[in-house]
């Protein structure tokens, strides 16, 4: 068994495509599939369960998925404690995040820390909320960044952000033109709503209006901003994002008003899987990111 038929079988594990596993890999998949097989052929079982347009792991390829993680995280580590004794720290940081402001956090923190440690590499990834989850459960990535609510099974985690939530609107709504840049979220009932598509949002903008004695008009539920933007610019509702949203697609052709009474806020929170050692770099990592988040670090350090 070589290192390669590791990272290989990792990949189809990773995507449970062959097609899409040997592109992630850059080589045909005639040779990719021949590898999988001479690994499965010198392990005497069966890794996947291959029918058409259907491949998944088998109960063996469950348990080798585990060891397969852990031999390349030591290959990895190894090679990186060797590397550093001489030039420093060094390896590469797996970071995954959601959409909003996550992605701006990660920027800042990894511009000072590669102002530290300038030999770090970097490989961001970003996903809706469901898919950053699985990354981290599954050890595909370091550390993530995700909104409350999410379930703490299995990961660590430290709140990062806070921001408050928005509503945008054409220009020419009739909330719009209202004085002032905050907004009662009662105002909003009446309106048909574009919302984020987790569906403890659902149940968390629910209960907003509920207190509020009122009930939302949900007309459409979208996973990424772009979208939501695009749905609200073409005028078919009011989207309720967080304020993060405003800042990534500008003002100039919404109205953006902060939702008040009641105040509403998201949470961003780091994340990391609590059964998988970190690497050196993304301990670090973590370390530089708790000394940023203390009120007593000098900003922009």
């Amino acid at each position: 068994m070589e290192l390669r038929h590791i990272r290989y079988f990792l990949a189809v594990a990773e995507e449970l495509n062959f097609t899409r596993a040997a592109e992630k890999l850059c080589i045909a998949q005639p040779p990719l599939s021949r590898q999988i097989q001479e690994l499965e052929e010198e392990l005497g079982v069966k890794l996947f369960i291959r029918r058409p347009h259907l491949v998944q792991l088998t109960d063996e390829g469950q348990l080798f998925r585990q060891y397969a993680v852990q031999i390349l995280d030591l290959v990895g580590k190894s090679s990186e404690e060797v590397r550093e004794m001489k030039e420093g720290l060094q390896g590469t940081l797996y970071l995954t995040s959601v959409e909003g402001h996550a992605p701006r956090l990660f920027s800042e923190w990894i511009a000072g820390f590669h102002r530290i440690h300038p030999h770090v590499q970097y490989n961001l990834w970003n996903g809706n909320s469901d898919d950053v989850m699985a990354r981290v459960v599954k050890g595909l990535c370091d550390l993530a960044i995700i909104m409350e609510p999410f379930n703490g099974e299995g990961v660590e985690s430290l709140r990062v952000y806070e921001e408050p939530w928005v509503a945008m609107m054409t220009k020419d709504h009739p909330l719009a033109g209202e004085l002032g840049e905050e907004i009662d979220l009662e105002k909003l009932a009446p309106y048909d709503l574009i919302i984020p598509s987790r569906q403890s949002r659902l149940a968390e903008i629910e209960k907003w209006f509920e207190e509020s004695g009122t009930k939302p008009v949900v007309r459409c539920r979208i996973a990424h901003m772009l979208n939501a933007y695009e749905l609200t610019e073409q005028g078919v509702g009011v989207a309720i994002y967080p304020a993060a949203a405003a800042e990534t697609i500008g003002r100039d052709t919404l109205c953006i008003k902060k939702i008040t009474h009641p105040s509403v806020t998201a949470s961003y929170v780091l994340i990391w899987n609590e059964k998988r050692q970190l690497s050196h770099a993304a301990k670090e990592f973590l370390n530089y990111i708790r000394w940023k988040m203390t009120p007593a670090s000098p900003e922009g350090e």
